[in-house]
């Protein structure tokens, strides 16, 4: 696959205010739920609609996909070009990957119409969905429909510390404040569960993603860490991490992984050939696919509505509106 650049405006994550730009309002008066004014949300599932002028549907020359910035984008351009290659096939078009570098890029890409199909992550997905007209279809899972990933706290091998009530007096590495493992998660079970609050009972900060959490507990350079273990065993098993290194304190139950979906303005033609793809990728015919996803076996359908509702409770619990201003 060609090597392509595609200018993305990074925006500062601020709390959950994204300073995302504004895209011209929705004449329409409709229901929008939590939506920001440019979507409408007239079948009340929670996404935002097709606008109903056909004039205002994209049909790209070039598809451009993304997927989440958990780890090295480097890494992941490689591991899916066949699938890129697939959704060429598939729809005709050409496709680029576009590796972003953060949660707050890829948010911007799509909102401005710069990116049209996209894996966000599980904390990023209700944003994506309310601020940037992300319509989620698929997430990966086994073959016997069974999905998701846990969000684990993790300390050095060496740590004295065995539960999240030692984290009290700390200093706790978070990946992002859009990250449901990463941040929002943690954040709401260790002020339930633990009755501890950031700046109060221990120091938060930030990383930036979650593979440089990881790398910091096992280097020690972090005390303790909130992370997802689905990125912590594809670090182990790709030998970037020493197993031995790290000790988890804390797992939790079991969360819904990346949403894989498409713009709200794509042409329906062309949104009914991107979800083709990812229905008739064949999967266990890539063995670095296989084994970068070794935990899914193919992509199932979901609905953003049901399947993240408890990421939204969880976004509740930490007080959170999603505000795309």
């Amino acid at each position: 696959m060609k090597t392509h650049k595609l200018l993305i405006s990074a925006c500062l994550v601020a709390g959950l205010n994204m300073g995302l730009s504004t895209p011209v309002l929705a004449a329409e008066e409709c229901n929008r739920g939590t939506l920001d004014a440019a979507y409408c949300d007239r079948n009340f599932d929670q996404v935002a609609d097709l606008p109903l002028d056909s004039k205002d549907w994209v049909d790209p020359d070039t598809i451009i996909f993304t997927y989440t910035p958990v780890e090295d984008p480097a890494v992941y351009a490689s591991i899916w070009d066949s699938f890129v290659s697939h959704m060429e096939t598939t729809t005709g078009k050409k496709v680029v990957f576009f590796p972003v570098q953060s949660n707050a890029a890829q948010l911007e890409a799509m909102r401005s119409g710069r990116l049209h199909v996209a894996g966000f992550n599980t904390g990023s997905n209700p944003i994506a969905v309310s601020c940037a007209g992300f319509v989620p279809f698929a997430m990966m899972a086994l073959d016997d429909g069974a999905f998701g990933y846990e969000m684990e706290i993790i300390v050095p091998a060496d740590s004295k510390m065995n539960s999240p009530a030692d984290i009290k007096g700390k200093t706790m590495a978070f990946t992002s404040p859009t990250s449901n493992s990463g941040f929002k998660a943690p954040s709401a079970i260790l002020k339930g569960e633990f009755g501890l609050i950031a700046e109060t009972d221990f120091t938060p900060t930030y990383s930036g993603k979650h593979d440089n959490s990881i790398l910091g507990v096992s280097n020690g350079d972090y005390e303790v860490a909130a992370i997802a273990n689905s990125v912590l065993e594809r670090m182990i098993r790709r030998g970037v991490v020493d197993a031995s290194t790290i000790k988890t304190i804390y797992t939790s139950q079991t969360f819904p992984t990346t949403g894989y979906g498409h713009a709200n303005n794509l042409d329906p033609v062309l949104a009914a050939k991107i979800k083709e793809a990812f229905w008739t990728f064949p999967w266990k015919d890539d063995a670095n696919f296989v084994k970068e996803f070794k935990k899914a076996d193919r992509f199932i359908g979901i609905t953003h509505k049901f399947d993240w509702a408890v990421i939204r409770q969880i976004d509740a619990a930490n007080g959170v509106s999603y505000d795309c201003k």
